[in-house]
């Protein structure tokens, strides 16, 4: 009798610190909570279905598989042959979850780097969930970039084919006492070491609308047709005007992204005005409590690049400047996400 057991992704092989990305991905977690998060999986799901005449005897390539959901999508939509392709040891669940789902005559999965792989002909459509926290955390943009340029026809479409990155000013002052200035005072002692450290340390979580003190400002667009990896690294300049009297505890980042080449355009998106996703925003506390009132500017620049021991990760340096009625602030501060 034939074994149809899947491999456990975990026990499969033995993990090494640099396997330990795409090991994570093997685990259900992640993947319970990304399809549990219906803006997220919804918009992919309309961007497909709702779109069958992009997709209609199309060759298509999904670079991020994991259960392979966005690639069955497709297949729904009328894709001819669909490539699902993931490094982490996922593929295997994939593999039976597309079979089970009668499926398989049409998704094929390809376990690799996008990298590394070999896909037999050139594909029409790239689709990919890639986005991290701060829209470009574990660096997987890279990877559709380079699937872009070994596979995609050059009048071939890529779902997202845009994101937008953006920053506003947060009151925070019971959250930031939380988590900075309790290592003022731990049990009687003084952690305030860590204090540098804990600033240092971008916040991932939902901020409440009511929090926002600024407008928004867009600091990046990133139009996946046409970027090149190069270009991850950047330097912006931002403005943020304040718009009621208050105090600005944090910076606070975001995303959205967009499915342009739909009959109807789809956006969704990862701010505090929106539903909630598993992005969350990203929260920068700054080291004082800034007094500001209606009107005034906030100020500065932000330098993203990957991290030189880990690619996956990114620093993040941000210059604030303000010069306002009751306080001034000026200076760096070189954060580090992890």
């Amino acid at each position: 009798m034939a074994n149809n057991s899947v491999p456990d992704p975990v026990l499969q092989k033995d993990s090494t610190s640099s396997d330990y990305y795409w090991n994570s991905y093997a685990h259900f977690g992640i993947h319970e909570e990304m399809l549990k998060d219906e803006v997220r999986t919804l918009s992919y799901r309309d961007s497909m279905i709702n779109n069958k005449h992009l997709f209609a005897g199309k060759v298509v390539l999904d670079v991020g598989c994991g259960t392979g959901i966005l690639s069955m999508f497709a297949a729904q939509a009328g894709a001819s042959k669909v490539y699902a392709v993931d490094c982490s040891d996922i593929i295997h669940q994939a593999r039976q979850i597309v079979s089970d789902n009668n499926l398989d005559h049409i998704v094929e999965c390809v376990q690799g780097k996008i990298e590394e792989v070999e896909i037999p002909e050139q594909v029409d459509i790239i689709i990919s969930e890639w986005m991290g926290y701060f829209l470009l955390y574990e660096s997987m943009m890279n990877s559709v970039l380079i699937a872009r340029d070994r596979f995609l026809k050059d009048d071939g479409l890529i779902m997202p084919d845009r994101a937008n990155l953006y920053f506003s000013a947060i009151e925070d002052a019971e959250y930031k006492r939380d988590k900075i200035d309790f290592w003022d005072n731990v049990y009687g002692f003084d952690f305030s070491c860590i204090k540098k450290v804990a600033y240092q340390e971008p916040l991932v979580d939902t901020v409440e609308e009511e929090c926002v003190v600024a407008d928004t400002c867009l600091v990046r667009s990133f139009d996946l047709k046409t970027i090149t990896i190069e270009e991850l690294s950047f330097t912006c300049e931002f403005a943020l005007k304040i718009t009621r009297n208050d105090y600005v505890h944090a910076l606070l980042a975001w995303f959205d992204v967009e499915f342009n080449d739909c009959h109807k355009p789809i956006t969704f998106s990862t701010g505090p005005f929106s539903r909630y996703t598993h992005w969350k925003q990203t929260v920068f506390y700054i080291d004082e409590n800034l007094l500001v009132c209606k009107d005034e500017s906030l100020t500065g620049t932000v330098d993203v690049k990957p991290s030189e021991k880990n690619p996956r990760d990114l620093d993040i340096d941000i210059q604030l400047d303000f010069d306002g009625e009751h306080a001034t602030y000026h200076k760096k501060t070189e954060y580090k996400l992890r």
